[in-house]
């Protein structure tokens, strides 16, 4: 009794604590009895012999019972690898929307690194002998030719697969005799008020006149026009995305087509002459002149400047 009697006043003082520590128990035992009722949802994978992979929610009670599987009531199967892309399709997979339009395999011949670096420079070789020439043959080209490096032209990528280009071929000498006449008259005015004394001075190098006597040698003038917009079956316009830039690249696959037959073009840009080229060649308001291209073998007493191209790390930046 003496030792209570002792304790006494300190539990007196100290009454609240003690009751605060037991309310605190008290609480925390519940919650671990009430959390340990719960059933616990664990998902497993497993396969069988045949290499189904099946999925299971294992539901486990307390310890006392015993653990059974969702999945006998409704199991989830999956029979392939292209479920599971299904369900987690890869990053490539998940960046494009192949719901809305047709879509085919794909492939292309693949080569050996040796291969490869073989034939790009070889290609590069061929292309490095491409130059813009002034001085063309009247010999005779077969069409077929022509018709060959313009398909070349339109595989070229465009802005929504729209393809806005037109190929306007010219081969009729009355039709390239007024279009000469048509490019001389815009082009005297050119070099004598619009361009400028410094622009006629930069082009002094090239030799350059308002002169195109080429026109009407060539067999073939080439008038690319960009489509700015298109037409519906309807009437209505369409948009063409990136028109300019497309018809660019078009171009230069063009080009690329050109040299390769082993013919020669020049790249000249018929300035301030494209509403009446237009006009003659009877092309719709939704065209615009581009560029104009004579295409033929070159003359036997051909010549171009004496230019050097840009060597590589002018060109390419590697990062």
């Amino acid at each position: 009794m003496a030792g209570l009697g002792q304790i006494a006043p300190f539990i007196l003082t100290y009454w609240q604590h003690f009751l605060a520590l037991l309310l605190g128990y008290i609480l925390a035992e519940v919650f671990r009895s009430r959390s340990s009722n719960k059933p616990r949802k664990i998902e497993a994978i497993s396969t069988d012999k045949t290499g189904i992979v099946r999925e299971a929610d294992i539901q486990c009670e307390p310890p006392s019972a015993t653990c059974s599987t969702a999945s006998e009531k409704q199991p989830t199967i999956k029979t392939s690898d292209a479920a599971t892309e299904e369900e987690h399709p890869s990053p490539e997979e998940d960046a494009f929307d192949l719901e809305s339009g047709k879509h085919i395999p794909y492939s292309i011949e693949r080569y050996g690194e040796d291969e490869m670096k073989k034939r790009s420079q070889e290609f590069y070789l061929e292309m490095n002998k491409r130059r813009s020439v002034r001085y063309f043959s009247n010999e005779p080209v077969p069409l077929e030719v022509i018709e060959n490096i313009v398909r070349t032209a339109g595989t070229s990528p465009s802005g929504a697969h729209t393809e806005p280009w037109t190929y306007v071929v010219v081969a009729d000498p009355e039709m390239k005799a007024q279009i000469r006449d048509l490019i001389e008259d815009e082009e005297r005015v050119n070099y004598e008020k619009r361009m400028g004394q410094k622009w006629v001075d930069d082009l002094k190098p090239i030799g350059t006149t308002w002169k195109k006597p080429y026109m009407t040698t060539v067999p073939y003038l080439i008038i690319v026009f960009k489509q700015v917009y298109g037409l519906t079956d309807s009437g209505h316009r369409k948009t063409h995305y990136y028109h300019e830039i497309s018809t660019s690249i078009s171009v230069g696959m063009l080009l690329l087509a050109i040299h390769h037959a082993g013919l020669v073009t020049l790249t000249s840009t018929p300035m301030n002459a494209g509403p009446r080229l237009r006009v003659l060649l009877e092309r719709p308001a939704n065209e615009k002149v581009v560029l104009l291209l004579p295409v033929g073998y070159p003359a036997e007493n051909a010549l171009v400047p004496d230019f050097k191209r840009k060597p590589l790390d002018e060109v390419m930046v590697l990062k």
